[in-house]
């Protein structure tokens, strides 16, 4: 479904309290009206009071930002479409510390709203599968650091990439980070996120040679200074991720690699339709279940 686009001018004209977030998310939830959680029932009332809807049949009362990712939050509906916003238009990626300062919070607040995001964004692309013919390869993302480089680098993060090859174009991407590369992790990647039956391209490594089972592997040993002939693609999606992180964070904790791989997979999956994403987050954000963390134990 086509989402709407919209300027920032416009994101506030549309939202400018919560009254107007709320409804919002009431149509996105319920588009043919309201319907009953409990029983099904599909008519009921808004008790304006205290912005729940109360079923007629069994009036069991729903509030509107519950089960969604809005739920059991106390921060301003307003503070999160802005956040929103931000998150889905920002040329490169917002960091905690600038959506802090922007929405007036606490620095764990954004913290905590950007990796609800975040996982939003990891678990609608996680619903897709690449076609056609693919290119994968591995990376190791991480802070800079003196030693060896690559493969065995300490203090880095290994992800497989895959990036769809289409008529010479990248298409669809999927970048998943995993404890190594071996013949497991990259069975365990090829059944996420690839359709059965695809051309996969890769650079011999022998930890992709699971890929095989069930897909058309076709691996060519390249030197290093001709990888980005058999594998151009995967090669500019690691590249311009290492650019999108790198630019804002300096640098990033590998406990929360996969969910900055997730936003920027998420984007760059809807590029072409860049001036939809902020809508399209929104209905995501609507739709999703609530994310709940689960708190930090001292030992």
């Amino acid at each position: 479904m086509k989402a709407r686009a919209s300027s920032f001018w416009e994101w506030q004209q549309h939202f400018p309290d919560d009254e107007a977030c709320l409804k919002e998310i009431a149509s996105t939830r319920w588009p043919e009206g309201f319907q009953c959680g409990k029983c099904g029932h599909g008519s009921g009332w808004l008790l304006k009071s205290r912005q729940v809807y109360e079923c007629g049949h069994c009036h069991h009362q729903t509030s509107i930002t519950a089960g969604t990712l809005f739920h059991a939050s106390k921060l301003a509906l307003t503070q999160w479409f802005w956040a929103i916003y931000w998150v889905s238009s920002d040329k490169g990626s917002i960091s905690a510390l600038r959506l802090a300062k922007l929405l007036g919070v606490s620095w764990r607040t954004a913290h905590k709203m950007l990796r609800k995001l975040r996982t939003a964004m990891g678990h609608q692309d996680s619903l897709y599968r690449l076609h056609g013919v693919i290119e994968l390869d591995d990376a190791f993302i991480g802070g800079k650091r003196a030693g060896k480089r690559g493969r065995g680098a300490a203090g880095k993060t290994p992800v497989i990439v895959a990036c769809e090859h289409n008529g010479g174009k990248p298409g669809f991407v999927a970048l998943q980070a995993v404890e190594g590369i071996n013949l497991d992790t990259v069975k365990q990647f090829a059944k996420a996120h690839l359709a059965a039956g695809q051309t996969i391209h890769t650079d011999a490594l022998k930890a992709l040679n699971s890929l095989a089972q069930g897909q058309h592997h076709v691996a060519k040993v390249t030197p290093p200074e001709l990888a980005a002939e058999w594998l151009p693609w995967v090669h500019i999606v690691i590249s311009n991720f290492k650019v999108f992180v790198l630019g804002t964070y300096h640098g990033i904790s590998g406990k929360y690699v996969q969910e900055y791989l997730d936003e920027y997979a998420y984007r760059l999956n809807r590029r072409f339709w860049e001036a939809e994403i902020p809508n399209r987050l929104l209905r995501l954000a609507a739709n999703h279940r609530p994310v709940i963390f689960q708190p930090v134990v001292c030992s």
